[in-house]
């Protein structure tokens, strides 16, 4: 899809990021603010667009790093690619690496937490790593048992994947999102069109079925990712859309179970993209929470 076909808003979104090459690979990265840096770990299946409605807040007080994974967004979406949730976490280490951070905070989404996990898991290694020294989760996986895939992620996860991946209509597509919405803040079809044509973007139906799988990746993950959050040596808030059918209220309630007082902000009525349904909320739970880790 050429830049003619992506409507105005994401095309000032492109403008407004640059390319890095990351083994051989174009891979878009978006940057704005100045402060302490913050990196903005997407989900699936947008790109770094996930934090269009808190980025020019966002940016008043850090400096935002929001690359696109491969597969995603505006970055390279090769066929053959072995996408992973550690080659995810590869391509987020080598952007800390060439930015040359020493200290950093992250906030994530979606398939973002995941990669948040895999960071961390990483940290309590090697100390010699650049230090995070906090992190904002929004919905996601960060007990994988606890997640509820949607049906056109299972289909995409079978054998059928490979068929299906490229043949998914725009009627299924736009109403599996919807459904991820909450009940009071839906989607609109402004916002359903940028999604479509991101997921598009560069033959990305190409590629759905094997970025799909992440969430069958994180299951043999499992304890892998989890024990950062059990062990609590880096501070974590969730904010939570409740009414998220993937990753909401059941999932903040298995996060409570696995670590008690675990620091949860939850929001009511709100589904699956909390930082676009729900900006000012997001804004005003996770900003005092990152400065406050960060002074």
């Amino acid at each position: 899809m050429s830049a003619a076909l992506l409507t105005p808003t994401l095309q000032a979104w492109q403008r407004q990021g640059r390319y890095v090459d990351w083994r051989g690979r174009r891979v878009f990265v978006a940057q704005a603010g100045r402060g302490p840096a913050l990196l903005l770990i997407h989900g699936y299946p947008i790109g770094s667009y996930d934090w269009h409605a808190v980025w020019e807040a966002l940016a008043t007080r850090f400096t935002l790093i929001a690359p696109d994974m491969l597969g995603l967004g505006f970055s390279d979406k090769p066929a053959g690619h072995a996408y992973s949730l550690q080659d995810h976490a590869d391509l987020h280490d080598a952007l800390i690496e060439r930015m040359q951070l020493k200290r950093l905070s992250v906030m994530a989404h979606d398939l973002g937490v995941s990669v948040a996990q895999e960071l961390l898991a990483r940290q309590q290694v090697d100390a010699r790593r650049p230090r995070i020294e906090s992190v904002v989760l929004l919905n996601g996986g960060l007990c994988p048992e606890a997640y509820q895939p949607r049906v056109i992620q299972r289909l995409l996860s079978s054998p059928l994947g490979p068929w299906i991946g490229p043949h998914i209509p725009r009627s299924a597509f736009d109403r599996s999102v919807r459904k991820l919405f909450g009940p009071k803040t839906p989607a609109s079809a402004a916002l359903l069109d940028d999604f479509w044509r991101l997921v598009t973007h560069n033959d990305g139906l190409q590629v759905a079925h094997t970025l799909g799988r992440f969430y069958v990746d994180r299951l043999a993950l499992r304890d892998r990712l989890v024990e950062p959050l059990l062990r609590r040596t880096v501070p974590v808030r969730l904010i939570n859309g409740a009414a998220d059918p993937n990753s909401g209220r059941h999932m903040a309630e298995r996060y409570r179970d696995l670590v008690p007082g675990a620091d949860i902000v939850s929001l009511e009525h709100v589904g699956h993209w909390p930082q676009i349904e729900a900006p000012q909320a997001v804004l005003a739970a996770a900003m005092p929470f990152i400065i406050g880790q960060a002074a």
